[in-house]
């Protein structure tokens, strides 16, 4: 019992005395922790705030490099502190070195999820602002970070999403091109006047000045169903407009085409024609306003 105290005396002693011949090293470790620490926010927040103001520079890149300049910084000013307190740099970088190799056979999901946030910027399938659909997953695009993408759903949830989910799968970008197709819709009986019913449904689209005249709009007969024909209207509009006008041209179909048929007592059913460009058919932009 006497030797294990004076053991834990001789212990604690030593500490003491090592404590106070490094007394000025760890004063010195503690204030570059700290300052690392601050410097590493201030940076972070500094990349993120400006890299996107500068010329040439896609606002995509800021949320991967201020995270990046964060982790370098906390890495330089941790290999400093323990400099100060006699660990040589080169033992550092060489256990650095080795847990680096331990650590990457350990994460290769997280280290996936980093190469693939690089590519997703790299190649641009998907940009801040943009709705997009990919891997069971959709939404806006509000940051492309270093381990995982942020979403807002169209009801305005939070979802994040690992980078390599979306990477390593279809992604459908309802934003990015100019211009899109509507596609709508009109199951009437077979007793109508086909002809009559393409007019009236080609004037609906040529009078709305959100409708592009190249390629011109188009009626045609999609299927017959028993005693029922599918008209089906394709008309071309810019890709902003494509919400507010597909509603409109598909109550104005159902109004004229109701009109025609009011004699006979029959009423259009009109729908929205499935999307083959998409993930899930009939899949449509949500309303983002």
């Amino acid at each position: 019992m006497h030797e294990a105290v004076n053991d834990s005396v001789d212990f604690l002693s030593t500490i003491w005395r090592w404590l106070l011949a490094n007394s000025g090293g760890i004063i010195s470790a503690i204030i570059v922790l700290a300052l690392g620490w601050y410097l590493s926010r201030m940076l972070s927040r500094l990349v993120q705030a400006l890299l996107p103001r500068a010329s040439g520079v896609d606002r995509n890149f800021a949320p991967l490099l201020s995270q990046v300049a964060r982790y370098g910084v906390l890495i330089f000013a941790l290999v400093t502190a323990l400099s100060f307190i006699g660990v040589s740099s080169t033992s550092i970088y060489a256990v650095i070195g080795a847990a680096g190799l331990a650590i990457a056979l350990a994460l290769q999901n997280t280290l996936s999820n980093i190469a693939a946030g690089i590519m997703l910027i790299w190649q641009r399938p998907i940009a801040i602002g943009e709705y997009v659909v990919g891997n069971g997953v959709a939404g806006v695009v509000v940051e492309i970070g270093l381990f995982g993408t942020r979403l807002r759903s169209t009801s305005g949830l939070y979802i994040f999403v690992p980078n390599q989910t979306l990477w390593s799968g279809a992604i459908t970008n309802h934003s990015r091109e100019t211009r899109r197709r509507i596609d709508v819709n009109v199951t009437v009986p077979d007793t109508i006047n086909v002809a009559a019913a393409r007019k009236t449904m080609l004037r609906i689209a040529t009078t709305d000045k959100r409708v592009q005249g190249d390629p011109p709009p188009a009626v045609h007969v999609e299927t017959f169903v028993g005693d029922k024909i599918v008209l089906q209207m394709r008309a071309w509009v810019s890709t902003p407009d494509y919400l507010n006008a597909l509603r409109d041209i598909t109550e104005k179909a159902k109004v004229a085409i109701n009109k025609m048929l009011a004699a006979s007592d029959e009423q259009a059913e009109v729908a929205l024609a499935a999307d083959p460009h998409t993930q899930t058919a009939a899949e449509q932009t949500p309303d983002l306003s």
